[in-house]
């Protein structure tokens, strides 16, 4: 909630609209955010010795795991970073601008959240991995292993060959609709669909949810020259890979490190402890000395593309009719109104 060009944080007034409890806490904040190019203190003693490191080393100021991971694969101006598992997160970074752009349904861009002097921008989707959790262990009642299985039968299959278009709601829209009321959906099916035409659907769905954050960037200004993957699911998952490559035509590039949080944070706290004390000079310097991606690279297939460009023209319509209000198509209020029923707040 920091905006350091709208007066710091919201005021408490403001704050108990959402809960009293926080309109408390608003007392006890900083009224600055720093970035992690300030040197928040040094290791004393006590912690050097359970560590194993030198005591009175420089400790910077912590941030979000998954915005130090977008800095362990490499994240610059340009460059999008995909830290996909059960969730995902898509950081990218802008340099300051005197006016910078609005990019509606990302809710954060925070000037210095990610790397130092830039803008960091992030969205996400509410859910990836758990979406395919979920229909394997609740719906087919599977253990980790039919993962695999359903992975090799999807790859056998070729895009739009099993007739299905799903909506990635499961856990709500996180980007571009904020909106954590929005649930799933399988179009499609018929007494002959399968199991593993129904997997690939859902990794088709996050693929095609993915694009739309990437559309929505640069239809606001926010290039994407090169996207870096890190994450459980890019490390083990070479079908999705390649159907997010197929589907947004962008080669798809992971990062070398499977810890890509804690190497991120490393480089940055090796940048303020300062060149005398074995740090670097810049960010930049940091990452080119310590971060890097695979030689394995997912390169869009043109005949794949083709037909998903299809297919995602048909996901645009069931986005925008289930998850906009006021469309032409509009069917906003069904998802909703279901849930209401569920709960019991609509008995006639």
């Amino acid at each position: 909630m920091y905006a350091c060009d709208h007066g710091g944080l919201p005021d408490a007034e403001f704050l108990a609209l959402l809960d009293p409890k926080l309109a408390e806490l608003r007392g006890r904040l900083y009224e600055c955010a720093y970035d992690s190019s300030i040197v928040a203190g040094e290791l004393c003693p006590l912690w050097a010795e359970k560590l194993g490191l030198p005591a009175g080393i420089p400790v910077a100021v912590g941030a979000f795991d998954a915005h130090h991971g977008a800095v362990g694969a490499g994240v610059a101006e340009g460059t999008l970073v995909k830290i996909i598992g059960t969730s995902t997160c898509d950081i990218t970074v802008a340099p300051p601008r005197e006016t910078f752009p609005e990019v509606p349904g990302v809710c954060g861009i925070v000037d210095g959240s990610v790397l130092p002097g830039y803008f960091g921008i992030e969205a996400g989707q509410s859910a990836v991995g758990d979406i395919f959790n979920w229909f394997v262990s609740e719906v087919c009642a599977g253990d980790a292993g039919l993962h695999e299985e359903l992975t090799a039968q999807a790859a056998r299959l070729k895009p739009g060959e099993s007739g299905l278009l799903a909506l990635d709601w499961n856990n709500g829209n996180r980007t571009i609709l904020v909106d954590a009321r929005l649930t799933g959906l399988l179009l499609g099916q018929t007494l002959h669909t399968n199991r593993a035409e129904i997997y690939r659907a859902l990794i088709e769905a996050t693929a095609f949810g993915a694009l739309t954050i990437l559309n929505r960037m640069e239809e606001c200004q926010v290039p994407v020259e090169r996207i870096i993957n890190c994450g459980g699911i890019a490390e083990k998952n070479a079908l999705l890979m390649q159907i997010y490559a197929d589907v947004t035509n962008r080669t798809m590039e992971v990062s070398r490190s499977a810890q890509t949080c804690a190497l991120g944070r490393r480089s940055l706290a090796r940048w303020p402890a300062g060149a005398a004390a074995g740090g670097y000079a810049t960010t930049e310097q940091a990452q080119a000395r310590m971060t890097g991606v695979k030689e394995k690279r997912y390169v869009p297939n043109p005949k794949a593309h083709e037909v998903y460009a299809k297919l995602y023209a048909l996901y645009k319509r069931l986005h925008d009719a289930f998850g906009v209000k006021g469309t032409q198509d509009d069917l906003s209020d069904v998802m909703k109104v279901l849930l209401d029923i569920k709960r019991g707040e609509i008995t006639s």
